[in-house]
């Protein structure tokens, strides 16, 4: 099993300058977890006896402002702990989530492991997690969502990160005001 770690070395500075890119992240918004979970593909098959649920063609998963889209999803639960994983597999498979700030985060791969029960997702193969342009890009990205520790790793040797000017990111952001604001309208309209 993978195990995040960090090593200070030449190639590990591109990671620390990530870390520090992120570290004004929110969290993830909390009432998202408080949501159901809403679950919706072309066909589904389940084998009840060993408590795994295969979502196929077209999936798209839901819980509060998650999202998470594929070409197959598996639920598997734990026996012994009765926590759920949602493995998802796409070309690409994709999750968003908007956080606490209203900063949307936005994760792309081969693969996508979700875990509630520990806030984390394991992105594989071509990962790539983005917010407001700035962009990390490996083989293997474990990011939890708690507390927001981000690890990347690449087959080649090369992880790459992309870091966009503060202004940038600012003028981005007060573009994308009004949209949010509209956002905002919506959800308020429904409830």
């Amino acid at each position: 099993m993978y195990k995040p770690s960090i090593k200070l070395n030449s190639r590990s500075w591109p990671l620390l300058f990530t870390l520090l890119a992120f570290a004004p992240l929110s969290q993830a918004a909390q009432s998202d977890f408080d949501q159901e979970v809403v679950i919706q593909a072309k066909r589904q098959a389940t084998d009840l006896k060993n408590k795994v649920a295969s979502y196929l063609d077209d999936v798209k998963i839901t819980q509060g402002t998650l999202t998470m889209t594929a070409d197959v999803v598996r639920v598997v639960n734990d026996p012994a702990t009765e926590s759920k994983s949602y493995q998802a597999k796409g070309n690409p498979a994709k999750f968003s989530q908007r956080l606490d700030d209203g900063k949307l985060i936005e994760i792309q791969a081969k693969e996508i492991t979700y875990t509630p029960a520990n806030n984390t997702l394991q992105i594989k193969g071509d990962a790539r997690v983005s917010q407001e342009g700035s962009m990390v890009r490996g083989d293997i990205i474990t990011y939890n969502m708690l507390t927001e520790q981000l690890t990347a790793e690449s087959l080649d040797d090369t992880v790459t990160t992309i870091l966009q000017p503060e202004k940038k990111q600012a003028k981005d952001t007060e573009a994308k005001q009004p949209e949010k604001q509209q956002q905002q309208n919506e959800q308020e309209k429904e409830q």
